[in-house]
């Protein structure tokens, strides 16, 4: 496509971003800009490359490469890389590698590689590799590989273990159990059998594991849904 056809794809403040703020390379389909703020549509055009400021929002097909300032947002296909500041959000296929900063959101298929910071919440398929720091929220399918930090959630599929760094320990996790992990340099975990939730308008709600359940009901005590 040429620069022009390109031009009518990118929008900054609602008008298409001026010939001379931009470059493009017909040849490796690479996009070149440091102008903040752009709306980029390039979903039906395959292995691109993105160079641009922050805060722009990228729609595109399959195997892309983006290197952006923060507050960007991408809804891409499959093996896409991304090379991005802070406060982003992925909404992504599979089999693709983050290296972020922090307070990111990502929605990715399975196979895919994280390398963020912290406060970062994920929701992934199966398969997924993350190195993080710390205060991040996972919810994955299974056979996933986590270094973290501390102060992190994990919501996963089967066959995951539990690794401490701080004292050497392998925990085995059985399906269907919620732990908390001990105190830093303490080995062992607690096994959360319910825990109480208070929203704004100060309802309560009582989450309680299926095992303790079955235990109140084996008691005589009548659950009422």
């Amino acid at each position: 496509m040429t620069k022009k056809e390109i031009q009518s794809r990118v929008l900054q403040n609602g008008e298409p971003l001026s010939l001379d703020k931009f470059e493009w390379d017909e040849k490796t389909n690479t996009f070149s800009s440091s102008e903040d703020n752009l709306v980029l549509d390039f979903n039906n055009i395959d292995y691109c490359t993105f160079k641009t400021g922050s805060d722009c929002t990228f729609d595109t097909s399959f195997g892309c490469t983006f290197n952006t300032g923060s507050g960007c947002t991408f809804n891409t296909g499959s093996g896409c890389t991304f090379k991005t500041g802070s406060d982003c959000t992925f909404n992504t296929g599979s089999d693709c590698t983050f290296n972020t900063g922090s307070d990111c959101t990502f929605k990715t298929g399975a196979g895919c590689t994280f390398n963020t910071g912290s406060d970062c919440t994920f929701k992934t398929g199966a398969g997924c590799t993350f190195d993080t720091i710390f205060g991040c929220t996972f919810k994955t399918g299974a056979n996933c590989t986590f270094n973290t930090g501390a102060n992190c959630t994990f919501k996963t599929g089967y066959d995951c273990v539990v690794v401490r760094r701080d004292i050497y320990e392998v925990i085995e996790l059985v399906e269907g159990q919620k732990i908390k992990l001990n105190r830093y340099k303490i080995k062992g975990f607690e096994v959360i059998e319910f825990e109480v939730i208070e929203d704004e308008d100060e309802k309560v709600d009582i989450r309680i594991s299926k095992k303790s359940l079955q235990a109140l009901k084996d008691s005589g005590i009548t659950i009422i849904n």
